[in-house]
């Protein structure tokens, strides 16, 4: 067991898998729900919500045992984590770490949220944003998901 912070957090290291650091507060859940890990799956995790921060601050944390992420998953967790840090671990070490990019363009990860967007529709278009002053833009219809709205609810 390894304490963390000032209040004495208890969290356990894993063997092999993915730590998840420095998630945007009141965030770790959504990490959850957009990496797809729901209750009744046979995936270990662990959700450390409001963590004291070393550099100030407070953080979320999310440790998943025995899964590596692939990139289309670290680009979705860029968009509501800009600021996260990913750790690959492989036999209680730390094999790899990296900042995570938000990308500039993003290709059927957000759903427009213009119900009468072509994305919306029958058609078979895959939503596309490029990102924008204010957030993201649609490149179809021009709705604009500002910075202020919760973009997880569109992922």
């Amino acid at each position: 067991m390894k304490r963390v912070g000032d209040q004495g957090i208890v969290i356990s290291p894993i063997k092999n898998g993915t730590v998840i650091d420095h998630i945007t507060p009141g965030e770790g859940l959504t990490v959850i729900r957009i990496l797809g890990i729901q209750d009744g799956t046979n995936i270990t995790f662990t959700v450390a919500t409001n963590v004291v921060s070393s550099r100030g601050g407070r953080k979320d944390m999310v440790k998943i045992e025995n899964r590596e992420l692939v990139k289309s998953e670290v680009d979705k967790l860029a968009l509501i984590a800009p600021d996260a840090k990913i750790s690959i671990i492989r036999d209680s070490k730390v094999v790899e770490k990296k900042s995570v990019e938000v990308p500039t363009d993003i290709t059927g990860v957000i759903k427009c949220p213009n119900p009468n967007c072509i994305t919306n529709t029958r058609e078979p278009a895959e939503s596309r944003f490029t990102a924008h002053p204010r957030g993201y833009r649609c490149c179809y219809c021009d709705t604009v998901i500002s910075r202020e709205m919760d973009i997880g609810d569109y992922i």
